[in-house]
C-alpha cells in the first residue's frame, strides 16, 4: 500500500451530520415530545356504542382523512367531538344535545 498524504483531505470525518435530523430539524423532536406528553396526559376508557354509531363514526374518519382533513387518528377525532358535545351541554337550556335525551 501506499503512504498517505499528510494534506490529504479527510472525507469521512468523526463528526458527521445526520441527514434525516438535519432535513426534519427539531419540529421532528418536537412532535415526538408532544406526542409523548399527550400519551402521558390520556388513559385507555371503554365505552359500549351502538353498532349504528361505531359505524357512522368509522365512515366519518375515513371520509375525512380523505379529504385530506389533518386529523391524526381516530381517539383525536373522538376527543373533540366529545369535547364538543361537553361543551353544548354546559349551555343548559340552550343545548342541542341535551334536547337529543
Amino acid at each position: 500500500m501506499g503512504k498517505i498524504k499528510e494534506n490529504a483531505p479527510e472525507f469521512f470525518e468523526k463528526n458527521t451530520i445526520d441527514a434525516v435530523n438535519a432535513a426534519t430539524g427539531s419540529r421532528m423532536e418536537a412532535r415526538q415530545g408532544r406526542a409523548r406528553k399527550a400519551a402521558a396526559d390520556k388513559r385507555k376508557a371503554g365505552f359500549y356504542l351502538s353498532s349504528q354509531i361505531l359505524d357512522r363514526f368509522n365512515r366519518k374518519f375515513y371520509e375525512l382523512k380523505l379529504d385530506g382533513v389533518s386529523i391524526e387518528n381516530k381517539s383525536s377525532l373522538l376527543e373533540i367531538a366529545l369535547s364538543f358535545a361537553l361543551d353544548d351541554i354546559d349551555r343548559g337550556e340552550d343545548s342541542k344535545v341535551l334536547t337529543g335525551l
